[in-house]
Formats: structure tokens, C-alpha cells, sequence
């Protein structure tokens, strides 16, 4: 159980590289979204609302593997939309894995029992599947009875072939710390490498607003999560560095680093960060990191960044104190998140120093109205291209 000893090294070994060479900004995992369509309609999801011909787009093969290779980071995160949908996927994943590249493939996982053997297990492979707890959790979540119970069948199909397996779990308003702590025990059972968790950004044109929870939600939620977990001496895997662990109970006062997670879609590469839409594209990656007004962005910084604890803008973040502090790393590793006394104090708010919101190019800011909602509906619905 855990990631493996290889991409352990090999990320290491990447950090190390550019930390000797003095580079400031590099990028960790490359966020590359083939296509923004999906099967699903969750309520929480930002990501989909779209018109129909553009949800109808794909990334070609050609382009996924360039920015592959223009980003150079050693991990890469395939999210979407559902990505099990693009009938180019497996090729794409094959020429990731060729590179040496680690690929998390994320998926709803309703597909992917039909898809499984269009895919080789690889040490450079994992599907990451999408689970927000349990079954009257999760469908809650999607929006849909029976998800649940499909993407259980799918872990469980995809573990016997011998594929890597982790959980990407979100957490919202009105979740109970005991449930979520079930639902972690329920995911270790099923033999999953790991979890991957975070409190859910609040995406504008997300359907709901009121599921969202604000930063001192998101704190003592884990820490009363964590606090479960060390009572009944549980065993749960994360996919997260011990000092994001730390963040999120609410121990460090980072600021995100939207950098280390860059963005590539149909669009091109999205400024600033894969949460945060509609600031706008780069022709390429090098123009991203050079050009990007990157101090307009975070905590205190930008309004739409203040509730944000998403693991993709603090990952990278708790990764650079861990090289930076390499014994408070090992302390939190050894005794995991703290889980009393007082929290970090937030980030001071700079709004009044911070330059107005910028706008994204006309070609590509989506008007939402009622008939582009409508569209936007009529589109995600399609499961297969």
C-alpha cells in the first residue's frame, strides 16, 4: 500500500534537480483535460457548463503529448469532463506511460469496465476514481442513483488485473466526520493504493453554491476526521505529502502555488491554475510561467481564491517546505496532523494592492444564459464520442 518506491524517487529526484538549479517555478503535475464533456451533472462541478460544441471538442493525440513534453513534469492528472469518453484516451495514456511519466487517469468509473482492456497495467498507470463516500454520499453527490455501486464493481475489476487504484474524494457542506471516517475505512477495504482528499472549490458557475465549505469549515472538519481515525487507530493511505495533511487540519499558513499544478485543455494553457477559469490562455507553457501575473492569484490575494484548500493549488506548496524543512516533514510523517491547540493564522487580505480581475479573450468567454445552460445540459449528457 502507497505510492510506489520508483515514483517516490523519480518525483524526488525531479525536485532536487530544479531546487539545485535554482529554479523558483517549475511545474509538478501538468492538469491535461482532453475534453470537458461528461456523463455526469454533479452538483458541485464547475467544469462542464459549457455549449455544445465545445463540450463536443477533444484534445487530439498530437497536442496531449506535446504539452506533455513542453510542461516536462514528472506526474501527470488526466481529469475532464470524464475522460474515459475521448475515444483517443488509451492512446494518450500509452504515450505518457512510454515517456515515463506518471499518469493518475480520473474517472466516474461508470465507463470503465467497458473500456479496462484497452489499458496495460503499468507502475506509470493508476485510475483514479471518484468517490465522495459512501453510497447515499456519493450518488448524493453525482446527482444520480447506482454511481456508487458501479464504481465499486470498477475498483474491484480494476484491482483484480492488477492496475493501480486510488480515490479522489471531495468534501462539502453538512458532511459528518464519522461518516467520512466509514468511508475511509469502506475505501482501504477495497484495496485502493490511497486517497486523495479536499475540500470542494466554489465554482462559479457550479449548479449549487450552498455545498461549498468555507476555510474554518474545512479545518475543523479534518480535524475532527483525523481525530476519528486516531481513535480507532485506523490505517487510511493518502496520496497527499504528511505537511498538506497538516494544511488541511489547519496547522500551516500556506499560500498556493498555482504554478506547480499548470493546466492545458482544448483552450490551450489556462491561467492561472486549473480551478480558477476565465483569467485567460497562453499560447504556450513557457509563456504561462513567464507571463503570468502569478502575485494576482491566492489567499488574500483574489477574492475567488479565498475559500480554496484544493490539493492542486497546496500540494505542490507543502512539497517545497518539506524539501525546505525536511524534519518538520519527517515529524508530521511520524505523528500525523495536529490535531489541537490553535490554527495557523490565515493570510493577511491584500485586495486593495491587487489589480482588477482580468478577462478571459472574447473566442473563449462562454456566455451562460438560459439557452447556454440549456445546451450546456443537453450536452454533458452524452456518453460516448
Amino acid at each position: 500500500m502507497g505510492i510506489p518506491l520508483i515514483q517516490k524517487y523519480r518525483v524526488a529526484r525531479y525536485i532536487l534537480g530544479r531546487k539545485l538549479r535554482g529554479q523558483k517555478r517549475y511545474p509538478l503535475v501538468l492538469m491535461l483535460e482532453p475534453l470537458f464533456q461528461c456523463n455526469l451533472a454533479c452538483a458541485g462541478c464547475g467544469k462542464i457548463d459549457y455549449p455544445k460544441e465545445i463540450l463536443q471538442q477533444r484534445l487530439s493525440v498530437d497536442k496531449a503529448l506535446a504539452a506533455v513534453e513542453e510542461c516536462g513534469a514528472p506526474m501527470v492528472s488526466i481529469p475532464g469532463g470524464e475522460p474515459l469518453i475521448h475515444k483517443d484516451m488509451p492512446q494518450i495514456v500509452a504515450g505518457i506511460v512510454q515517456r515515463k511519466r506518471f499518469v493518475y487517469l480520473c474517472t466516474n468509473a461508470i465507463l470503465l469496465a467497458k473500456h479496462i482492456d484497452e489499458y496495460r497495467p503499468s507502475p506509470y498507470l493508476t485510475f483514479s476514481v471518484h468517490l465522495d463516500g459512501n453510497r447515499e454520499r456519493h450518488d448524493e453527490s453525482v446527482c444520480q442513483e447506482g454511481v456508487f455501486d458501479k464504481a465499486v464493481a470498477a475498483i474491484r475489476l480494476a484491482r483484480s488485473k492488477g492496475f493501480r487504484v486510488t480515490i479522489n474524494c471531495t468534501l462539502f457542506q453538512n458532511e459528518n466526520p464519522d461518516d467520512v471516517a466509514d468511508f475511509f475505512d469502506t475505501a482501504m477495504q477495497l484495496g485502493v493504493e490511497g486517497i486523495m482528499v479536499s475540500p470542494g472549490y466554489s465554482y462559479q458557475h457550479a449548479p449549487r453554491q450552498d455545498v461549498f465549505l468555507g476555510r474554518s469549515a474545512s479545518k475543523n472538519l479534518f480535524r475532527a476526521i483525523f481525530a476519528r481515525g486516531r481513535a480507532r487507530r485506523a490505517r487510511w493511505s493518502f496520496n497527499h505529502s504528511a505537511l498538506f495533511l497538516d494544511f488541511l487540519a489547519g496547522n500551516q499558513a500556506y499560500q498556493c502555488t498555482p504554478w506547480s499544478t499548470p493546466t492545458y485543455n482544448i483552450f490551450g494553457w489556462q491561467r492561472p491554475c486549473y480551478l480558477l477559469t476565465g483569467e485567460g490562455y497562453a499560447d504556450s507553457f513557457r509563456a504561462l510561467m513567464a507571463d503570468t501575473e502569478w502575485e494576482r492569484y491566492g489567499v488574500g490575494r483574489n477574492p475567488l481564491c479565498n475559500n480554496c484548500m484544493a490539493h492542486c493549488g497546496y500540494e505542490g506548496t507543502a512539497v517545497d517546505d518539506a524539501f525546505a524543512h525536511p524534519l518538520k516533514a519527517l515529524w508530521r510523517t511520524l505523528r500525523g496532523p495536529r490535531l489541537t491547540g490553535p490554527m495557523a493564522p490565515e493570510l493577511p487580505l491584500l485586495y486593495e494592492e491587487a489589480p482588477l480581475k482580468a478577462q478571459a479573450p472574447a473566442e473563449v468567454r462562454i456566455p451562460l444564459g438560459e439557452v447556454g445552460l440549456a445546451a450546456n445540459r443537453e450536452g454533458r449528457r452524452v456518453s460516448g464520442a
